[in-house]
């Protein structure tokens, strides 16, 4: 009996392994016949043509010099190039330190001396770690296919890209010896600050040659090309001494350093050494480059997401948002792009004069050497949607500082950002200028600026006034939640979970907004109650002239409009236009009297934080936007400073300047409507 079981047993087992075996025969005929009859075949055999093509057409030079990138103004000059260093810092094999080399295997790709370009297991267990865990958590890419994907490839996050740089690396394998692959590869690699190539990096960051560092300065620079940004040793040190330190634990482990050399490289202290003569990235510089690499972002498909359902959900964003931006980083020094800017150069520089002016009286630097008090702006042209200037700080000639904090800083707005969060949204619900308010004390609630309250009072007056007690009553009713909804929708990145209380309506943010974020929401008033993205970049060509990005022309907005007007519309444009004409009435009589432009009609408002930290000034024209924060960058008070004073000033002499020459136009006029019956509020 036990026999005839054991024997119905393993007639069974022979069952089961035969139906396996003819299911994947199955599988193995149906994925050929998708292979083949999905054209799959044609488009993988022309991918190894072209494959074939560009490494046979290869020689040394081919991996010495990279296309020069060009930006241009919105008058066409030349605003930059993109210059990479490899020619002048090429490195020839026998001139690299052997410790170099022995880094990056060990790190990088331990299999090199062994494989024929390509990992297949490592990219098997890439794949399997992939379907595991629903994303890429391992690198399947072998130092050869590092360099294929540098040199040759696009950053298109396809299977075709992958395919060719696999056949690329086989065929540079074919071609070249290891220590020639060897030698491209570390002369082509990206290590941050626009230094390609462990020579120019070594030179940029310490001021010597790659053979007079030691081996904690090496492997604290071979640290650096797996995510140059997050490992920036400028911007990042401290990231950049962790990694040293992995990367030294793990090469004592595979027996490439002693634990006595592993030890004593951990210790030493990384003091950066930049060479002389190198000039900071200016606020345009940064702005541009930061644009430029987000338009790349978009054209590979990359949606930008500012707030999150999850902690998990904004840690797997932020992991491939990190990634894809490196990447179209790099490609900046080395593609050869066409980046055409909206960039005007006059207004830039008018702008940089009338900062620097007008903080001119405060002298006092920190440690480093910076101006303590600082101030920012940003113009966006009314017509276009697009930023025109953009300055990030107070002009300063010396090595290495490139905040620009008109988009990296983010303050609290004061009494600025009413008009975004309260006021308008107000108006959206049948609220009028007319309407009648009651300004009083509030319990637990906020004073008015100047200790005054007037009683019952128009909407107006209370803007024009900046009366803190109708902001916090009308926001009160509105909801924190529905207030900052608006203020979400325009992009404002910052927006903490615990800014939904009432002191958001006076501007009491837990971290803040930018100038460019400040900018961009009134421009929207201006534009009817739409929205637009703020962006210096109007198109991107490629070396050969070919157009591979281009922002969206009126044309495109005015399609989206139709076709999905609640995306980019924010405010209702009776609202819009009510608050603007309640913006005329604070430049002609309310806080901002005396800033006004002459005969060119303008909207704008002040905003002071507490203590006077934060001084702001919000205002437009039918023609420019531009917002205006001075302060600390340590927030500290600042006696008299009010957005009526600093920024104040400093808008309306940049104003002024740059619209001299222009035809007074008159803003649209918004619709009458029936007053809301605001008892209520008494």
């Amino acid at each position: 009996m036990a026999r005839q079981k054991k024997q119905r047993k393993k007639y069974r087992g022979f069952w089961i392994f035969f139906k396996l075996q003819l299911l994947l025969l199955l599988l193995l005929i149906a994925a050929a016949a998708y292979y083949f009859g999905g054209g799959y075949a044609q488009t993988i055999a022309e991918l190894k043509d072209d494959a074939d093509m560009l490494v046979a057409k290869s020689n040394a030079d081919t991996f010495r010099k990279g296309e020069t990138g060009l930006v241009y103004d919105s008058d066409g000059k030349l605003l930059k190039a993109y210059k990479g260093e490899k020619d002048a810092y090429y490195i020839k094999y026998a001139d690299i330190p052997e410790i170099v080399e022995k880094t990056f295997v060990a790190v990088e790709d331990q299999k090199f001396y062994r494989h024929k370009g390509v990992d297949y297991l490592a990219i098997l267990r890439a794949i399997i770690a992939m379907v595991r865990n629903g994303e890429v958590t391992q690198g399947g890419s072998t130092i050869t296919q590092q360099l294929a994907r540098t040199v040759y490839l696009s950053m298109d996050r396809t299977w075709e890209r992958k395919m060719e740089e696999i056949f690329i690396a086989r065929n540079l394998e074919d071609k070249y010896t290891k220590s020639q692959i060897m030698e491209f590869y570390l002369n082509n690699i990206y290590f941050g600050n626009g230094y390609y190539g462990i020579q120019a990096a070594a030179q940029g960051y310490f001021s010597k040659s790659i053979d007079k560092l030691d081996l904690s300065q090496v492997v604290f620079l071979c640290a650096i090309p797996n995510n140059p940004s997050l490992y920036d040793p400028v911007q990042h040190k401290k990231n950049t001494l962790s990694r040293r330190d992995r990367m030294l634990t793990s090469m004592y482990e595979q027996g490439v350093i002693s634990l006595s050399a592993s030890k004593e490289a951990k210790e030493e202290k990384i003091k950066l050494k930049r060479k002389k003569g190198i000039e900071k990235n200016d606020y345009v510089e940064t702005y541009v480059n930061y644009c430029a690499i987000r338009a790349l972002m978009e054209k590979q498909g990359f949606e930008f997401q500012y707030y999150f359902d999850s902690s998990k959900q904004e840690k797997k964003y932020n992991k491939e948002y990190k990634k894809l931006y490196r990447e179209c980083e790099s490609s900046l020094y080395t593609s050869g792009y066409r980046i055409y800017t909206s960039i005007d150069m006059e207004q830039q520089e008018k702008l940089q004069d009338a900062i620097d002016t007008g903080l001119s009286a405060y002298q006092d630097v920190n440690e480093e050497g910076v101006y303590k008090l600082q101030g920012a702006g940003v113009t966006i042209d009314n017509t276009t949607g697009f930023v025109t200037a953009i300055v990030g700080g107070r002009s300063q000639h010396f090595e290495g500082y490139t905040l620009n904090r008109a988009y990296q800083s983010f303050r609290q707005p004061g009494s600025a950002i009413k008009p975004l969060l309260v006021y308008t949204p107000m108006l959206e619900r049948g609220y009028t200028p007319d309407t009648v308010v009651v300004d009083e004390p509030i319990e637990d609630g906020p004073s008015n600026a100047n200790g005054v309250y007037e009683g019952a009072i128009t909407i107006r007056h209370a803007v024009k006034r900046s009366k803190n007690t109708i902001a916090w009553k009308l926001f009160d009713e509105l909801t924190p939640v529905t207030g900052l909804s608006y203020l979400k929708a325009m992009n404002f990145t910052k927006l903490d979970p615990e800014d939904e209380r009432l002191p958001a309506a006076l501007g009491g943010f837990t971290i803040g907004a930018s100038p460019l974020e400040m900018a961009a929401g009134f421009a929207a008033l201006e534009n009817d109650g739409c929205y637009r993205q703020p962006t210096c970049i109007t198109k991107i060509e490629d070396t050969q002239g070919n157009l591979i990005y281009t922002a969206q022309t009126d044309a495109d907005r005015e399609q989206q409009k139709k076709e999905e007007a609640e995306g980019i519309r924010i405010y209702k444009s009776n609202a819009s236009r009510m608050m603007t004409d309640m913006l005329e009435t604070v430049m002609n009589e309310g806080t901002a009297r005396g800033l006004g432009l002459g005969d060119m009609p303008s909207a704008g408002k002040t905003g002071t934080t507490n203590d006077n930290k934060d001084g702001w000034f919000a205002g437009y024209t039918r023609y420019f936007t531009t917002s205006i924060w001075v302060g600390y960058d340590q927030p500290a008070e600042l006696p008299g400073l009010t957005g009526s004073t600093y920024p104040g000033n400093i808008w309306h002499n940049y104003m002024m300047s740059i619209h001299k020459k222009m035809t007074p136009m008159s803003f649209v006029p918004y619709i009458e409507q029936k007053q809301v019956d605001m008892d209520f509020i008494e």
